[in-house]
């Protein structure tokens, strides 16, 4: 068992090298992953049932305790990157699966490893883990609608649908997910440190089906996607960072609302894009699924190292 936590632990800390190796493989000999690309759906449920077992009920009584900040936090989230995302499918003249695909990545919840960034970052962990928690719990209803409204001029969205598949390959895991830890519990705890080797695995596998599958659109318009989703992104972590301290926020506050702002639930966004849109679709998920962990490690350590006076001053002020 031992052997198998720091497995888990060299792979979670590695997790941006193992994506994109698995990417590059897949990109140039597509057969080694094209098997994981029907498997996408059940790969996602396993990560979201995974983030469940790592919550419990009294955890989301942090929503109600915070309530100023986690609306601010999920409002950002919901309105910040889906515009984003709007304004570069269009600037970029994007095609219509891409577009989709884009704004698709941008009207998704954050992501689960924008608590793992934040925490790196010296950020406000609790805050970043009820923002997740509440933007995945809106999600059924926001994303499809969210989509459907800037991605409807490029695809034909089914809202019932969309929104059944996130209840399906979202909710429902992370709702056993909770109540397996709530009722067996220290059951859980003994294995705990092994989710995120199971997580990374079926992460690294999503990623290295859809890049296989469309290793030949992605050598066409490789370059212009990982253009477009580098700068949703990075603008994403700007943006929401400058809201924060407009808001007079401090700044462990400013660091969550940031990283959980421009991490995205890419393999929501992925696995959505394969079953409504297409294999094109699903192209900027998978790629921002291999950017935005390379670019939080970044903003984690920068953000860690470079802001810490401003942090001891604020705490002095405080106390």
């Amino acid at each position: 068992m031992k052997q198998l936590e720091k497995l888990s632990g060299f792979i979670s800390k590695y997790m941006a090298v193992f994506v994109i190796l698995i990417a590059a493989i897949a990109l140039f000999q597509p057969w080694t992953f094209k098997w994981a690309a029907p498997k996408i759906t059940i790969l996602l449920g396993i990560v979201m049932f995974g983030m469940g077992m790592t919550l419990r009920l009294k955890d989301f009584q942090l929503v109600f305790q915070r309530p100023r900040d986690v609306f601010i936090g999920a409002l950002a989230q919901f309105t910040i990157m889906p515009g984003l995302a709007w304004l570069l499918a269009k600037g970029f003249g994007l095609p219509p699966e891409l577009a989709a695909g884009v704004i698709l990545v941008g009207t998704c919840p954050g992501g689960t490893s924008s608590n793992v960034m934040t925490y790196l970052a010296r950020g406000d962990v609790a805050l970043s883990v009820s923002m997740t928690m509440t933007t995945t719990i809106l999600a059924p209803v926001v994303t499809p609608l969210l989509t459907w409204w800037l991605a409807g001029e490029w695809v034909d969205i089914s809202l019932s649908a969309m929104m059944l598949s996130i209840v399906q390959v979202v909710i429902v895991p992370i709702v056993a997910g909770i109540l397996i830890n709530t009722f067996f519990e220290r059951t859980v705890q003994k294995v705990v440190k092994l989710l995120p080797l199971v997580s990374v695995v079926a992460i690294v596998l999503i990623v290295g089906g859809v890049v296989a599958v469309s290793s030949q659109r992605i050598m066409e318009t490789g370059l212009l996607i990982m253009l477009v989703v580098m700068l949703h992104n990075l603008l994403g972590y700007g943006i929401g960072f400058a809201l924060a301290k407009a808001l007079h926020m401090n700044m462990a506050k400013a660091k969550a609302i940031s990283i959980e702002v421009g991490m995205q639930n890419s393999g929501l966004a992925t696995s959505l894009a394969m079953m409504h849109f297409g294999a094109a679709a699903a192209i900027p998920g998978a790629i921002f699924s291999v950017w935005h962990n390379i670019s939080g490690s970044l903003a984690a350590n920068y953000l860690a190292s470079r802001m810490t006076k401003e942090e001891e001053g604020e705490a002095q002020l405080e106390s």
